[in-house]
């Protein structure tokens, strides 16, 4: 696939080189700019349920350490 690409490019490599440099940031921008805050509307990260397996045994985490 991605020689079939670079054959249907024109010119020299670095003009090839160029021209998918271009693309990629042209992708890249549409991503951040159109797509991720699109999808961000669908996904809430604030309704998250994070439960421990044995409830009173507590966090490892705030346990201080010997």
């Amino acid at each position: 696939m991605y020689a079939a690409l670079w054959r249907a490019l024109p010119g020299p490599w670095w003009v090839r080189v160029l021209i998918l440099a271009m693309l990629a940031a042209a992708v890249l921008y549409g991503l951040l700019f159109f797509v991720f805050p699109w999808v961000s509307e669908f996904v809430n990260p604030q309704e998250v349920t994070v439960t421990l397996p044995f409830p009173h045994a507590g966090s490892p985490i705030a346990s201080p350490v010997s």
